[in-house]
């Protein structure tokens, strides 16, 4: 992780128990099905650490020289142009990795990625990651899996961008926010700030406003971060979400 990173152990000084690594280990949506044998060898390049909000985690550019699990919190990874624009192109939640497609590779990585909010998160080491890729089939077939999520995540974030309209993407991502089976009214928070939910659905603050706007006819209500839906169905009418990409 980058320098600029203020990093603690989660399990306090030291390097964290064997027993408390593969405890995570095993509680990892990536990792909790490769059998024991390889998980043993896995705790052995792996820590845990705590990222506090808004701690940088890597840079653009940097060498792959880890994976990075998302076990708790949120990270915002960016992309900065030649010209110095900088944008939010993706938010790494719970469960979800951070640019394994670069590290399999062996390339840099293609974003920079702080933390959206305090953050507790599995490191482990590359280098011994891809020594045991060559042994271990099993864990070949967690990574394939993990990156074929990754592009999922990737080609979802495409069709929206290319099949919705700006007010059909907020409202999509507002009904991925309830849970099944729910009343046709609920309220909820947003998870981030406003600048970094219009980052996420590839349009400018401004037109985040007027897509909330644009939702009050479907029974959306704002008070900052807490949103009221109060019409659900007409909502799924109007946004059309995909279950293929649900």
């Amino acid at each position: 992780m980058s320098n600029a990173a203020t990093l603690t152990e989660a399990e306090g000084s030291g390097h964290p128990e064997a027993s408390k690594i593969l405890q995570t280990l095993r509680t990892a949506p990536l990792l909790r099905d490769l059998p024991d044998p390889v998980l043993d060898q896995l705790a052995a390049i792996s820590k845990v650490v705590n990222v506090a909000e808004d701690d940088e985690i890597c840079r653009q550019g940097d060498p792959a020289d880890e994976l990075i699990v998302v076990l708790d919190g949120q990270l915002a990874g960016s992309s900065t142009a030649a010209n110095g624009t900088t944008a939010v192109v993706e938010v790494i939640r719970s469960g979800e990795t951070l640019g394994l497609a670069t590290l399999l590779a062996r390339l840099p990585r293609l974003l920079g990625v702080r933390a959206v909010t305090p953050s507790r998160l599995l490191s482990i080491d590359a280098q011994g990651l891809l020594a045991l890729v060559e042994q271990e089939p099993s864990l070949v077939t967690a990574l394939l899996r993990a990156q074929a999520s990754e592009f999922h995540a990737l080609v979802r974030q495409v069709c929206d961008l290319k099949l919705r309209t700006t007010a059909q993407r907020l409202g999509c991502y507002l009904l991925s926010l309830t849970t099944e089976h729910q009343a046709n009214a609920t309220a909820l928070r947003l998870p981030f700030d406003k600048r970094l939910l219009a980052a996420r659905l590839g349009c400018r603050q401004e037109n985040l406003s007027r897509a909330f706007a644009a939702l009050r006819g479907f029974g959306v209500e704002t008070h900052g971060a807490r949103v009221i839906l109060h019409d659900i169905a007409s909502l799924k009418a109007y946004s059309e979400p995909d279950d293929a990409f649900a």
